[in-house]
């Protein structure tokens, strides 16, 4: 019997990053304490996540394989979460303006039968122009990126606010780490591509 895939998510930026694989999936949230803990790095912090949201999800259903992940924006050592409000969204511009932000994504896929779980961190690095205050407001304004990590969608207007990104995968920084998910699902004898067939 086939395994059913489940995105441990109800963000609908990963669910339309897993779309592009062209397989089936399920989503089912899950429910997890997202604190860190003391003296957690943020590589640490979006790996235990990631593993946590998988290991929810696939203790209420068996022949699956979950998928968690999770993601956090680091500048100047410094963990920006989601800015709420706009005068949080123009600091965290503000703050990362000329400089690199680095984004962490943790990404799980879990077997619920066997127990095998996958895990990696993948890093993503973008440079930011140097922004003007004016620039700032006005793509805060046009955009509202209150809900998103580092306050800007890369996928929309967010695009104009870099110099350059640097990273293995695009669709890490949208969330979820699509190539490494491709490895983890040949490992559980899944081939994406031959799927299509």
């Amino acid at each position: 019997m086939q395994q059913t895939l489940i995105l441990g998510s109800t963000s609908p930026f990963r669910r339309e990053i897993l779309t592009k694989l062209g397989l089936p999936f399920e989503c089912d949230k899950p429910e997890v304490d997202e604190a860190p803990q003391p003296g957690e790095s943020a590589e640490q912090l979006v790996g235990r996540l990631a593993q946590l949201k998988a290991a929810a999800v696939a203790a209420r259903h068996r022949n699956a394989l979950v998928i968690g992940s999770d993601q956090v924006a680091v500048v100047d050592g410094q963990i920006l979460g989601k800015p709420h409000t706009v005068e949080n969204a123009i600091a965290q511009l503000t703050a990362a303006s000329g400089k690199t932000v680095t984004f962490y994504t943790g990404l799980c896929l879990l077997n619920s039968d066997s127990g095998e779980a996958q895990t990696v961190v993948e890093p993503f690095h973008v440079h930011f122009k140097a922004l003007t205050a004016a620039q700032i407001a006005g793509y805060v304004r046009a955009e509202q990126p209150l809900n998103c990590a580092g306050s800007f969608k890369s996928e929309g207007l967010g695009i104009m606010l870099f110099d350059r990104l640097e990273g293995r995968d695009p669709n890490t920084l949208i969330g979820l780490p699509l190539i490494t998910l491709g490895e983890m699902l040949a490992n559980q004898g899944i081939d994406v591509l031959a799927s299509q067939a």
